[in-house]
């Protein structure tokens, strides 16, 4: 052991090693020190530079959707696409000299608006100047586009390869186009700012928490070290029925269009609930189409003419001042009231002569409900004005749309010797048939459906929940603003009243075969500002606002037009746009029986596509269809059972094909377009399709070999 271990030689040559590992610990601990110390200014300057401020990251912001969950608005990613000339060296550069002319190909086919040349001058330019941000395409581009960009040459390398990057944003889509636009609303782009409708109003809770990001240079590169992450936006689920709204504005377009209108505004709202359905602002551009520029039906405070003769009478009849009895002599059509003219649309008829009270509101007699309201309130009008509040008319509705407007209905204000301020002899006449009251659609809609509801007035509803994953965090209940706007024997009154306005007074065309329909015209002169009522070519406001089915009302509507020049009807104009869209409406829930339509010609079996025949089997047995079939199986639990289908006298025959050959063809003839797929695709055969129905021919051959590198196209017809 001694003669191989020579501890004298060893051990001195152990300490050497051994002091000088401390000297160096030594040294580098003191270095640290003094870095720590002494040089610590001089460091922490030299990490400023190599670190970037802190970086904002924007969260996703929520959706808005529909009463039934569909995406009405919705944050999608869009790139801007850039080309980085500096990376990737000599190889890329010698790669992009080979490849631009196919690149450029490429972009044209994607871009068709620019051709290839142009494509080429653009990229070379920037290649020449080495620049490190070209844009490729002046743009923003969809996700679709962009993974196309990223197959071309060069640009399918990684970012420090090839030099392709872009740059993210998350852009508002609506999947429904101008749908409602004006209430979902609108975004100002790039700005990431809300523009109107529900999108500004919840725009704290749509828009989320931003988060933060450091970006340090480590190793030459930039990271990004989150510090917050970010929070993203919740979604908002409202009242809007995709399908009501669709309804609403063609058939209002439809007859704005006709009648050569200028603004049409029609609102859906569901009885029991005050839930706004569907809400259309239609106006006319230069271009002589119709859009929704503006949220008229919450914000138009104009004299809404006479549905509000409703209101007036309503008035009377529960202050007992007046009975459905009471008759009324309205003369020729034209009256002297208080020294100014007032008269009745068929004037120049002869007028309707001494008429009932509930006759007034059928044909919409001026004369008849004004002489009313001023004999019992004349002397006392406050105490009128003071039933219309009662009604709960002039309420402040609390609408979540930006530029919404309470109504606005004057009091009468007296000074200390009992004189009226800013009243006159005329004012409560004409206040009493819409006039000298600025009232927007959706109020006066809001009071009907009151009427409709028995007498319980509801809030507007434009959203119901904010939800986030699934889960709800806000719930916004319906809300009664009033329990009772009258007494009830006014109630069952109003509502007789008014279903006789549409079955045999001027509400005639708003009105169903299928069901009843209670409401009131309105057609109102509307004046133009500072020039009045005499300030050229006339201008109109026509009306129709009621309910339906006046039995059992679900629900309430108005439709408001504004026309330049006659003709002008409310009944005859925003009633057929009423009668569109309630017919519509309830056409959706009609369910008939099947056995109806039979007769000699009706074909009760259905044609069955080939396919997954434990699915057609699934829906035949519940259509009531005989099925003949030699299998067990089930389509709720079970793996499709593939076959073909036949149909004999009374049954539809199903037989179970063998699809399991394994490297071979199946024959996919006769199936629809989603099994032919599915059956093709699982045994890793690549598919085309073209045209729709059933498959009637395959390029690959039933039963032939194939390798997995080979396309099938299936033409259907």
């Amino acid at each position: 052991m001694s003669s191989l271990f020579d501890r004298k030689k060893i051990i001195p040559r152990y300490k050497i090693v051994g002091y000088v590992m401390l000297l160096l610990g030594i040294l580098v601990v003191g270095k640290a020190f003094y870095i720590a110390t002494v040089k610590r200014d001089y460091w922490m300057k030299v990490a400023d530079r190599l670190k970037r401020d802190s970086v904002m990251v924007k969260p996703v912001r929520g959706n808005i959707l529909s009463c039934d969950g569909r995406l009405m608005a919705s944050s999608l990613p869009e790139y801007k696409l850039f080309m980085d000339f500096k990376a990737g060296g000599e190889v890329k550069d010698s790669l992009w000299n080979e490849k631009v002319d196919s690149i450029c190909e490429g972009l044209h086919e994607i871009f068709p608006e620019k051709t290839a040349a142009a494509f080429k001058r653009d990229l070379e330019e920037g290649h020449q100047k080495m620049s490190q941000n070209w844009p490729i395409w002046p743009r923003r581009v969809s996700y679709e586009v962009y993974s196309e960009v990223k197959k071309l040459p060069v640009f399918c390398l990684s970012p420090f390869k090839g030099g392709f990057h872009t740059e993210a944003f998350n852009a508002r889509q609506h999947p429904f186009g101008s749908l409602a636009g004006r209430t979902v609303g609108e975004m100002y782009g790039a700005m990431d700012l809300a523009k109107c409708g529900l999108e500004q109003y919840y725009d704290t809770i749509l828009r989320g928490k931003e988060g933060v990001v450091q970006r340090k240079k480590v190793m030459n590169k930039y990271l990004s070290i989150t510090e917050l992450a970010p929070t993203d936006g919740a979604d908002i689920v409202t009242t809007i029925d995709v399908n009501m709204q669709d309804l609403a504005e063609r058939s209002l377009v439809d007859e704005l269009k006709l009648i050569n209108g200028d603004v049409g505004v029609a609102i859906v709202m569901e009885v029991a609930t005050g839930d706004i359905k569907a809400i259309a602002n239609m106006s006319k551009a230069d271009d002589g189409e119709y859009y929704e520029r503006q949220n008229h039906a919450v914000s138009d405070l104009l004299e809404p003419g006479s549905v509000f003769k409703t209101a007036s009478i309503m008035v009377a009849l529960d202050d007992g001042v007046v009975d459905t009895t009471y008759h009324v002599d309205t003369g020729s059509g034209i009256a002297e009231m208080h020294g100014a003219k007032m008269r009745d649309h068929n004037w120049h008829r002869g007028g309707y002569g001494t008429i009932s009270l509930p006759r007034t509101l059928e044909v919409s007699s001026n004369i008849g409900v004004s002489k009313i309201i001023d004999r019992f309130y004349g002397d006392h009008p406050e105490k009128f004005v003071d039933g219309i509040y009662r009604l709960g008319l002039p309420t402040d509705l609390h609408i979540p749309l930006v530029g919404a407007a309470p109504p606005r209905i004057r009091h009468p204000k007296k000074n200390e010797r009992g004189q009226y301020l800013n009243w006159s002899k005329t004012a409560l006449p004409w206040m009493s048939i819409g006039y000298e009251t600025q009232v927007p659609p959706i109020s006066t809609l809001t009071f009907y459906n009151a009427i409709a509801n028995n007498g319980r007035m509801m809030r507007p509803r434009f959203v119901k929940q904010v939800v986030k994953d699934g889960k709800v965090l806000m719930d916004f209940p319906p809300v009664v603003i009033k329990e009772r706007i009258c007494k009830e024997k006014t109630l069952k009154e109003i509502q007789t009243i008014l279903y006789h306005v549409v079955s045999q007074g001027l509400g005639k065309k708003a009105g169903s075969p299928s069901f009843k329909v209670a409401g009131k015209t309105g057609t109102a002169q509307v004046s133009k500002g500072a020039g009045g009522y005499k300030s050229g070519q006339m201008r109109y406001l026509l009306s129709f606002c009621g309910y339906f089915p006046a039995d059992n009302p679900r629900y309430s509507c108005i439709v408001c037009i504004q026309k330049s020049g006659l003709p002008a009807s409310g009944g005859g104009m925003s009633g057929v746009v009423f009668h569109q869209i309630s017919e519509g409406i309830m056409a959706k829930d009609l369910k008939l029986r099947v056995s109806d339509a039979r007769d000699s010609l009706s074909i009760l079996l259905p044609d069955v596509k080939n396919g997954n025949m434990a699915a057609a089997d699934y829906v035949l047995n519940r259509l009531g269809v005989e099925t003949l079939d030699g299998w067990q199986g089930s389509y709720a639990t079970g793996n499709p059972i593939w076959g073909k289908a036949s149909l004999t006298a009374n049954a539809v025959k199903i037989e179970k094909a063998d699809t399991s050959g394994q490297g071979t063809v199946p024959d996919v003839a006769g199936m629809g377009a989603r099994d032919a797929v599915f059956l093709l695709e699982k045994k890793g055969i690549r598919v085309r399709l073209e045209g729709r129905g059933k498959v009637v021919s395959q390029s690959l051959a039933p039963g032939r070999k194939y390798n997995g590198s080979e396309l099938c196209l299936l033409k259907l017809k």
